[in-house]
């Protein structure tokens, strides 16, 4: 007769299990905090910008990105809008302005980081009038014609390129006579959304938001209206003050400026 004796693990079997399970959990927590750390995403910046630069910005972020690693997240809309929102202490780090004395009105305000303001382009503003328009326009007098009912306009209280429209129409004494089929616009990118659905005939808007070969467009005559000159600044509250800067400063290099220049900014 044989007897099953149950007999304990010696004590040191017991200590080498339990460091291995001690290893085995130790490098599946490194494991995890890698994979999460390599799933970051990089540091970002957000920049308030005019609305006349969602094309061009968006590109010029991409380069920027490439040689920076940081991400660009832009927050576009109607200058004046986006600079009450930095009065509100909105959680911007830089702002992009389609004029220069919003940007102005900031720093006088206190609200510019050091260095101020920095002119950075020259809009130019044209009449555009999609592919496939029941109209054909040769010119801006064109716009007084019977069959021209309805022309967009960004708002001229807030967006500088909806000023310079109406400036330029008063210009030629052609705004008693088109006021009546203004539709207004909160920015420019609303305003060219109206004439690529037909809610409107015609737009005025930036030339860097039309696509090359993309309908007509009628360029208005700078002397017609003041100078669009543009300017762009890191906001005092910005936490992320360095990263602002090496963006604002991209803009402004050779690369920038000649990116924006192929949108059809000129030189402030």
């Amino acid at each position: 007769m044989t007897l099953l004796i149950n007999r304990k693990p010696p004590v040191r079997l017991w200590k080498t299990v339990l460091l291995s399970l001690a290893l085995i959990t130790l490098a599946l927590c490194c494991s995890c905090r890698t994979g999460v750390e390599t799933e970051k995403q990089p540091p970002e910046i957000n920049v308030a910008a005019a609305a006349n630069l969602t094309d061009a910005f968006t590109e010029l972020g991409k380069e920027f990105t490439k040689r920076t690693g940081l991400r660009v997240v832009y927050s576009y809309g109607a200058t004046a809008d986006l600079a009450r929102q930095i009065e509100q202490d909105a959680p911007f780090d830089v702002f992009a302005s389609a004029d220069v004395e919003n940007v102005e009105r900031l720093e006088g305000k206190g609200l510019l980081a050091s260095g101020g303001m920095k002119p950075y382009a020259r809009g130019r503003l044209v009449v555009w009038t999609p592919p496939g328009a029941r109209l054909t326009l040769t010119k801006i007098e064109d716009l007084a014609r019977a069959e021209v009912e309805r022309i967009g306009i960004a708002k001229p209280d807030i967006a500088p390129y909806g000023r310079a429209s109406v400036e330029a129409l008063r210009a030629l004494n052609l705004w008693p006579q088109l006021e009546s089929k203004v539709v207004y616009g909160q920015n420019v990118s609303q305003v060219r959304q109206y004439a690529a659905t037909g809610n409107v005939d015609a737009a005025f808007i930036p030339l860097a938001l039309v696509r090359a070969g993309e309908g007509r467009t009628i360029e208005v005559d700078e002397r017609l209206h003041k100078p669009i000159n543009q300017a762009i600044a890191v906001l005092k509250n910005s936490q992320k003050q360095e990263a602002a800067r090496r963006f604002v400063e991209f803009v402004l290099s050779e690369e920038g400026q000649a990116l924006l220049e192929r949108y059809g900014y000129r030189k402030p």
